[in-house]
């Protein structure tokens, strides 16, 4: 098959229809072609309704066929010279438009050159972020519950506004401020309160923004930040999580000379170096301060450290009323009892707690927040949500019942227990039912008597299980490993056993904010190792009978507590204070939830723990059992 190609002009000029040779042939001896037009290699023509066409036809010296293939048919046509037909057009064209082409393509390369270098140069440069004046402040005033904290930034502040008062005392303006303490406490919330109130440059920046994989990137952001900072001073620097840069060096990998080691190094100098450094302050966060770099936490580099901790009673009232500034509240709703029953809570945990009650307010259709969207929402924080949709069979939801009684009556009836605030069988999260004591204040020492009823409080959910159903069940999976953990803790971490006596055994390597363990060493011997083991089986024994003993001589109680509660489904403090004393309960009706999923399939804890956050002793915090 041939294929038909067009000269320019013919491309500008859309008009003629191309046809192959042998349809040129049948037109020819059907006598339907007019005006023949013969320009090298292409003959144009029409037909006798006027339609133009063209063809490809054989090169001028083999074009002796065709042509004496029109003049028998009595074809008139003429010859044209086509404007490329000059020896030199074709040349020039030949080496022009190849040229050309080099030449645009050499354009684009330089310009990509171009952009390239200009992100190489850029890349070296400080990542901060200057605070946007049109960007609504925060202040002081909004935040709340670590007045110690706001105090020790409040005169830093003052440094800054008023630095004649403290130089004329000889004082010199601290070049550094750490802020530490668990997550949610609000250190990222007093950094952008001092930016707010401080009235000059704030520079911001994540410490995780200054390491690259590529070296020296790093140390080059690092000096391109102070050397702005310098240029506008007096001025402030906010490095959020500086323990992603800040990290204690040679504890790393590659022989301890890596990219994050020559930022700190630089971090170092420019905190206090051989240059002076005057005007600029450095405030930096983080949760991890055990994993720093003690030469970045000397004075002179960070003078002072805030602790930010979770708040206290008082505390979570003065955080709850910021929240609940400009929203609609029922008459009912009373921040300080919110802060008695919100004990360990953070300063996020509040926020999301009011945030949670305006939602339940909302899926409820109603003009304000009453108590209750308050009461439920703690419920929710602390539990998960309720899950209308999980179907439980008789059999399971009375074991359920039984289990959670068990828990609140010994918790209950022990002497250094924190009250039991709700008992409920309704799923939550990951658990099937929950019992939540709550102390009536804050808490910052456990002692051995109160860990002793925690372990036998947290074996009371077992234990009536054995005793109503001759059965034990998984559901009690989380409590063992919750009382186990305890119990190995007071042995092993806090001296309270009388057969190992007054010693910490075995290194723990955590962190004191996050309340984690990341390993452990062990520095004892074999018979110490038996002697915790039969030590931590011994008070677990203990536990479990004096939960057994407490059941046993409360079994009908008990078994009139479950009554209620299978009705109920959720028993309050007053209620089941009630029951203990004897009182009856009507039980008020209850609807099954509507099922709108299949159960899970899988073993489910009756009582699984919640996350809340970190807390100041967070094994021994009250929570859910």
């Amino acid at each position: 098959m041939l294929l038909t190609r067009s000269n320019p002009w013919n491309m500008m000029n859309k008009g003629p229809k191309p046809v192959d040779v042998s349809q040129v042939y049948k037109m020819v001896d059907s006598k339907d072609v007019v005006n023949g037009v013969i320009m090298g290699d292409q003959f144009s023509f029409e037909n006798r309704k006027g339609v133009k066409f063209e063809a490809n036809i054989p090169p001028q010296g083999d074009q002796a066929n065709f042509l004496k293939r029109l003049d028998d048919r009595g074809i008139q046509y003429k010859f044209e010279k086509s404007p490329f037909s000059s020896p030199i057009i074709g040349t020039l064209i030949s080496i022009v438009l190849p040229l050309g082409f080099l030449v645009v393509l050499w354009m684009l390369f330089m310009r990509q050159a171009q952009a390239g270098n200009n992100q190489a140069m850029s890349f070296g440069r400080s990542r901060a972020k200057r605070l946007n004046e049109n960007v609504p402040k925060v202040t002081f005033e909004d935040v709340a519950g670590v007045d110690e904290a706001k105090q020790e930034l409040e005169e830093v502040v003052e440094f800054l506004r008023n630095a004649k008062k403290f130089v004329a005392l000889g004082a010199k303006i601290p070049k550094g401020v750490l802020l530490l303490g668990p997550p949610g406490c609000g250190k990222t919330l007093l950094a952008r309160a001092i930016a707010g109130e401080a009235g000059v440059p704030f520079f911001h920046i994540s410490g995780s923004d200054f390491v690259e994989m590529f070296v020296g990137v790093g140390a080059s952001r690092v000096r391109d930040l102070f050397d702005t900072a310098k240029a506008n001073r007096p001025s402030l620097i906010f490095i959020d999580e500086i323990d992603a840069v800040g990290r204690q060096r040679g504890a790393g990998l590659g022989g301890g000379h890596d990219e994050r080691e020559q930022t700190l190094n630089q971090l170092l100098v420019e905190m206090d170096g051989f240059d002076p450094n005057a005007g600029v302050i450095l405030i930096a966060a983080t949760n991890r301060p055990d994993v720093l770099d003690p030469a970045l936490l000397r004075p002179g580099r960070f003078d002072r450290r805030v602790v930010v901790d979770n708040p206290d009673a008082h505390g979570r009232e003065a955080i709850l009323n910021v929240h609940l500034r400009g929203k609609p509240l029922a008459d009912d709703v009373n921040p300080e009892s919110l802060a008695r029953r919100t004990p360990g809570f953070s300063g996020a945990d509040l926020a999301n707690l009011v945030n949670e009650a305006a939602l339940l307010a909302a899926r409820r259709d109603q003009t304000k927040v009453f108590m209750a969207d308050f009461e439920d929402s703690i419920d929710r924080v602390i539990a998960g949500p309720e899950r209308k949709s999980r179907i439980i069979s008789e059999k399971e939801k009375e074991m359920v019942a039984y289990h959670e009684v068990g828990h609140a009556i010994v918790g209950e009836l022990l002497p250094n227990s924190d009250p039991v605030h709700k008992v409920s069988i309704l799923p939550r999260g990951m658990a099937l039912g929950y019992t939540m004591s709550l102390p009536t204040q804050d808490k910052y020492l456990t002692t051995k008597s109160e860990l002793l009823d925690r372990v036998a409080g947290l074996l009371g959910g077992r234990v009536a299980e054995q005793m109503v159903f001759s059965e034990i069940s998984t559901g009690a999976g989380n409590d063992l490993e919750r009382a186990t953990e305890l119990v190995r803790a007071m042995v092993c971490e806090y001296g309270m056993s009388e057969a190992i006596g007054p010693l910490t055994v075995g290194k723990r390597h955590g962190n004191p904010f996050l309340g984690r363990d990341m390993m452990e060493d062990r520095n004892y011997s074999e018979q110490i190792a038996e002697a915790i083991d039969k030590e931590i089986r011994s008070i677990m024994d203990a536990g479990y009978e004096r939960a057994k003993g407490i059941l046993t001589e409360n079994r009908e109680k008990m078994d009139m507590v479950v009554k209620v509660l299978l009705e109920k489904e959720t028993l309050e403090r007053e209620e089941f204070e009630a029951l203990m004393e004897g009182a009856t309960i009507d039980a008020a009706p209850v609807i099954s939830p509507t099922p709108e999923a299949p159960e899970a399939v899988g073993s489910v804890p009756i009582d699984a723990q919640p996350e809340t956050g970190p807390q100041q002793n967070p094994r021994f915090e009250p929570g859910v059992a």
